[in-house]
């Protein structure tokens, strides 16, 4: 499973802090997920508004 960090992202930074492999990044308007994610779903549980979100991948 892929995670992806949605449009309703306001950058308060738990995500990036939680993270065990640095794989946030800041972007423009939001933060994104690298492909230095190892799919651990930390930012997941610490999303307060729940921006993250979980995709699956083809053929899985």
């Amino acid at each position: 499973m892929a995670f992806v960090i949605t449009s309703e992202c306001v950058k308060c930074g738990l995500c990036v802090d939680i993270c065990p492999t640095s794989a946030i990044i800041e972007g423009d308007e939001q933060y994104e997920i690298t492909d230095a994610c190892i799919n651990c779903g930390r930012c997941l549980e610490v999303c307060p508004i729940e921006a993250i979100k979980g995709m699956k991948m083809n053929g899985q």
